[in-house]
């Protein structure tokens, strides 16, 4: 098979699978795994993919349903969001403050403490948060004033910002368009997003990242923190081995 007809190959079950592994893609072609690598590195230059830690992914822009609109991923993958709040409200006590910021997962982290009848305080700049509680629920909530972006729901900007440097968290829990192990970068889409989110890591003693394990394999454009500066990971399924050994040398509580 002549170089162009495999990297073809790969690009294609990219659209399918939406990400390849290196060592399958070896296997599978009966190459080595350098010339794998060749080819994604190839491909990578000509913006067709993403590298990540023993694989690629599908671009961002060219991968289906991945999108910086809060309200277009409302319904998506709403079984691992669940599984996920429902691990992570199991953390919390009364007289707790935590910190939810822009995340649909943290929307039924929200649902998921009104349900207990937790008496904790929380704070948010999400408005679909702020509606859950508004309607309610035992639970305080204070909600960040400031700049409203419409495509998050929320406000954002430096009147956020300020307010939320005041508070002191017991615990942030924070969503995630991408964690890659291999370049120990966390992302989101929005700098201004980021920056918040960066923020509530020093206003909060224990950070916990909300995230569906496929987000190992995804990238986002803005790196707002690194795995040495959060203390846990939620995920509605253990992701691989290897991904699982790297979070222990960052001493991550993954849950």
């Amino acid at each position: 098979m002549f170089v162009e007809e495999r990297q073809e190959k790969i690009l294609e079950l990219l659209y399918v699978n939406g990400k390849v592994k290196v060592k399958e893609l070896s296997q599978m072609f009966e190459v080595t795994e350098d010339c794998i690598r060749k080819d994604l590195a190839s491909m990578e230059k000509r913006e067709l993919l993403k590298r990540t830690y023993g694989g690629a992914i599908l671009r961002e822009d060219l991968h289906p349903g991945h999108t910086n609109i809060v309200s277009e991923r409302n319904d998506k993958n709403i079984k691992e969001k669940k599984a996920i709040a429902k691990k992570a409200v199991k953390l919390l006590k009364d007289g707790d403050v935590i910190f939810l910021d822009i995340s649909t997962t943290n929307m039924e982290l929200a649902k998921e403490i009104i349900q207990s009848g937790l008496k904790v305080r929380v704070v948010s700049h999400m408005l679909d948060i702020a509606n859950l509680f508004a309607n309610s629920g035992k639970a305080d909530f204070v909600m960040l004033g400031g700049d409203l972006n419409r495509s998050q729901n929320s406000t954002l900007g430096a009147i956020t910002l300020k307010m939320m440097e005041a508070f002191r968290f017991d615990y942030a829990f924070l969503g995630v368009v991408g964690a890659d192990v291999s370049t120990n970068e966390i992302s989101t889409y929005l700098p201004e997003d980021g920056v918040m989110k960066h923020q509530a890591i020093k206003c909060s003693y224990t950070t916990y990242l909300m995230m569906e394990k496929k987000k190992f394999d995804f990238k986002g454009n803005y790196v707002y923190t690194t795995f040495e500066d959060v203390d846990g990971v939620i995920c509605e399924k253990n992701p691989s081995e290897e991904i699982r050994e790297v979070l222990e040398k960052y001493d991550i509580e993954l849950i």
